[in-house]
């Protein structure tokens, strides 16, 4: 980004003390995240459904399409999370160094978003080069910009560790408000069933949620501010760090190579239950697209998540955040064994779900503010910030995960002999699945994340940075102004 557009009154933030306000916290954090994350959700949960049930690519190549090419996608996407991390460990300018991304990203999601479901009906290879192409555009470069700026915005907001909590719980609070609330309830009660396998419709809701993130993202960019970004810039901090020098200081500390694994398994165990959630609600606990059992299933066990806007930042403070996820995953486990025995009981699967993401909590809310506190660790401990790095690294394995867990579980349906349902007479019919069909989705849904909690309470274990968090901030605080 040129110094010379940022210069521009206009396109200044407008945030402008050094304490966080609540007008940062509603607008910046809240509100202004909303559109671009209220998007990924959706194509969380659905955009596989629309590859499979709409366009019906379950069988192209014999299988393979939709179990290789989500994993291909995710290597390019992985080498252009490198590279933003790159240019904005790089970037220099009055409004910080992630920040003026947000407001590119801004119309790109917006576009690529629609172009995502304006699939031609053409001819098989139309489709499936527009679906790849698509389908990179919008995560290999307009979402990898968001999302990298969007995620640096909690750690190089501030560091007080209090207020960083704060804006922690906010940006988690945008993200329940639109997975927990919208994706969760409404769209599997009106939403869902209005659609069925109409492109159509499909393409216009798309396109409205696409148009709605531009103005949201804005919203963002010019409430939130890099404090931690501009502090350094005033000290004279170079900000050419070579990338080899930060490279090895990533990989070669241990608190932030365990917060890697521990997301790489949280992530991997929730993408695959995200993916699974509308297969287990269709052809496991209730019929397809009923309107009634993933509404249930989402807002009974998402209940915790409303309560815990309250109650986890309190507990974090008082007990330490590792120690209050580490407990949370005991639970977490508990819930899932809890609905994996009980698959085609409604009552036990409320009840699991809701033991289980009582249990998912802790990190849920306060995951970005111990990300944060190895990111000070890391200056702390090297003398210099590698957040643009860290952060490619941490979207990296979100990113790589969706297309690893989509690419495999569209390999366990193909496997198990999943069949598409079809539009007769301008009514969706779905057919009842193989119990093969339906292990694998019960397993995906319920099965796997017993397994993650599990590895992820032994993990925490292990992290325990937050200790002397306070005393290396302090330190830093030293060196810069020593200099």
């Amino acid at each position: 980004m040129k110094q010379t557009l940022l210069d521009q009154k206009a396109l200044q933030t407008k945030v402008t003390g050094d304490q966080v306000t609540a007008k940062e916290k509603w607008l910046g954090y809240l509100l202004g995240p909303a559109g671009a994350l209220l998007l990924n959700a959706v194509l969380a949960t659905y955009l596989n459904v629309y590859y499979t049930d709409v366009l019906k690519l379950t069988t192209v190549w014999g299988g393979a399409f939709l179990v290789v090419f989500p994993i291909v996608s995710k290597i390019i996407d992985a080498i252009t999370n490198v590279a933003m991390g790159y240019i904005i460990d790089r970037t220099r300018t009055r409004e910080g160094k992630a920040r003026p991304w947000l407001l590119l990203s801004a119309p790109l999601l917006a576009v690529t978003g629609i172009l995502l479901f304006t699939v031609p009906n053409a001819s098989e290879t139309v489709q499936v080069v527009w679906v790849m192409v698509s389908y990179n555009l919008f995560y290999s470069f307009a979402y990898t910009i968001f999302n990298m700026s969007h995620n640096l915005m909690v750690p190089l907001s501030t560091r007080d560790t209090t207020q960083r909590g704060g804006l922690s719980v906010f940006n988690q609070i945008a993200t329940i408000m639109m997975s927990g609330i919208l994706v969760a309830l409404v769209f599997p009660m009106v939403i869902m069933p209005a659609l069925g396998v109409d492109q159509g419709k499909w393409i216009a809701l798309m396109s409205a949620l696409s148009i709605l993130a531009l103005p949201l993202t804005l919203l963002e960019y010019f409430f939130t501010k890099e404090r931690v970004t501009l502090e350094n810039q005033a000290a004279g901090e170079d900000s050419s760090v070579p990338f080899a020098k930060q490279f090895k200081a990533i990989f070669s500390d241990k608190y932030m190579l365990l917060i890697y694994v521990y997301f790489l398994v949280y992530t991997a165990g929730s993408c695959v239950k995200n993916i699974s959630l509308p297969y287990f609600c269709n052809y496991v606990l209730g019929t397809y697209n009923d309107g009634v059992t993933q509404t249930m299933v989402s807002a009974i066990g998402g209940i915790p998540m409303g309560i815990g806007i309250f109650a986890v930042w309190p507990l974090a403070k008082r007990f330490g955040k590792r120690n209050v996820t580490l407990a949370g995953f005991i639970l977490y486990a508990v819930g899932g064994a809890v609905c994996w025995m009980f698959p085609h009981s409604m009552v036990m699967v409320l009840v699991g779900q809701f033991i289980k993401n009582t249990g998912g909590l802790p990190c849920a809310y306060v995951f970005m503010a111990l990300f944060a506190d190895v990111l000070d660790h890391m200056e702390w401990k090297t003398g210099f910030r590698s957040d643009g790095l860290a952060m490619s690294v941490y979207n990296i394995i979100a990113v790589a995960m969706v297309g690893v867990c989509t690419g495999i579980f569209n390999g366990w349906l193909a496997g198990a002999g999943y069949v598409a349902p079809e539009m007769v007479g301008g009514v969706t019919q779905a057919v009842t699945q193989s119990p093969a069909v339906q292990r694998i989705i019960t397993f995906g849904f319920v099965g796997l994340e017993v397994f993650t909690g599990i590895i992820l309470a032994v993990l925490l274990v292990f992290l325990s940075v937050e200790k002397d968090i306070e005393k290396k901030q302090e330190e830093i605080k030293v060196r810069r102004d020593s200099k």
